[in-house]
């Protein structure tokens, strides 16, 4: 049977309506059927952490938001690479996400001479969540309540004294090691599987002092079981003004700050990327949630997708500067 030219031409334009509809209705299709599932928000590190605490407490809000249960899985060990490993092979449907991290997003990929996933090929930003200050603490019976104290202390007899690690490769185990060179100290690291066993046995006195974030140790600091020295921030804190910075004890310029951020794995849709990204950034604009945070010592920041892709290349650059002089490698 022939069809005229008039036919054909119908009969095309019908065929791209029927194409552009199908595509609109796949557009709103992953729009609207996302999630159908519970998400695994999976924490590189162990209950009680900054981490933990952040992810569980944008969580609580994204179940509510997604009508779908949001489940917090810890995942600890080997600074990040087991949470992070299970994460890049997780099906690239946004039901899987990771509390990232400053260790192994920006400074694993300078110190491992191997890792099982790519920092930046295997994950898909999200956005940014939370800056972190840390906080220099030490066990009461050290018997040192400022940080010139301590670096007589550690002077007067080098390599007896031990710091508390949450992971090597942590940025409280590289600002530690940037404090412990700027010092001139040998203090004896040993290494942990994140921020609350190394404090537990730091309040026990096993080891004498530790760089963790204020989060973690700010419990402690407050119940009296640990002496807070320094902060690692520029100036002071606004929830602890009492607490000198590392900078004014005679190291101008020290910084070293921990950072949050929410990952999926490579390949996620980007209308899923998108959704997620705006119901946790309307997350972190509550002001419940900046004051939650604030409480705890950390800061409430957000970031589109971009953004924080380039924030991470930017942290991974910095601190692999920080790794080599310091020797900081792991085969």
């Amino acid at each position: 049977m022939k069809i005229s030219p008039s036919r054909r031409f119908a009969l095309v334009n019908g065929f791209l309506a029927l194409a552009s509809a199908t595509c609109g209705v796949g557009v709103a299709f992953a729009d609207t059927t996302y999630p159908s599932k519970t998400i695994n928000f999976v924490v590189p590190y162990p209950a009680g952490g900054a981490s933990d605490i952040i992810a569980r407490l944008i969580a609580e809000r994204l179940q509510a938001s997604l009508k779908q249960p949001v489940v917090v899985e810890n995942r600890a060990g080997a600074n990040g690479i087991i949470a992070y490993s299970y994460v890049a092979k997780a099906p690239a449907d946004g039901h899987t996400i990771i509390m990232a991290n400053i260790g192994p997003s920006a400074i694993n990929p300078s110190i491992y001479k191997k890792l099982p996933y790519d920092a930046v090929k295997d994950f898909t930003p999200i956005t940014l969540v939370s800056w972190v200050p840390l906080m220099f603490v030490a066990n009461p019976g050290v018997g040192v309540n400022s940080i010139s104290e301590l670096i007589a202390k550690a002077k007067a007899a080098p390599g007896a004294m031990s710091h508390g690690v949450s992971g090597l490769g942590t940025a409280g185990h590289l600002a530690m090691e940037l404090f412990k060179s700027n010092a001139a100290i040998d203090i004896k690291a040993i290494n942990y599987k994140g921020d609350s066993p190394a404090l537990a046995d730091t309040v026990a006195g096993h080891v004498d002092v530790m760089m963790a974030t204020v989060v973690a140790a700010g419990p402690y600091v407050a119940a009296g079981r640990l002496k807070a020295l320094a902060v690692t921030t520029p100036k002071r804190l606004t929830a602890s003004p009492n607490i000198p910075t590392v900078a004014e004890a005679g190291m101008p310029g020290f910084e070293a700050v921990s950072w949050g951020g929410v990952l999926a794995p490579a390949g996620t849709p980007q209308p899923v990327i998108d959704k997620l990204n705006t119901e946790i950034v309307k997350i972190l604009k509550l002001p419940e949630i900046k004051e939650r945070f604030a409480k705890v010592g950390a800061e409430v920041v957000h970031s589109t997708p971009d953004e924080f892709a380039q924030y991470i290349a930017a942290e991974t650059a910095k601190w692999g500067k920080i790794a080599q002089p310091a020797k900081v490698s792991v085969d």
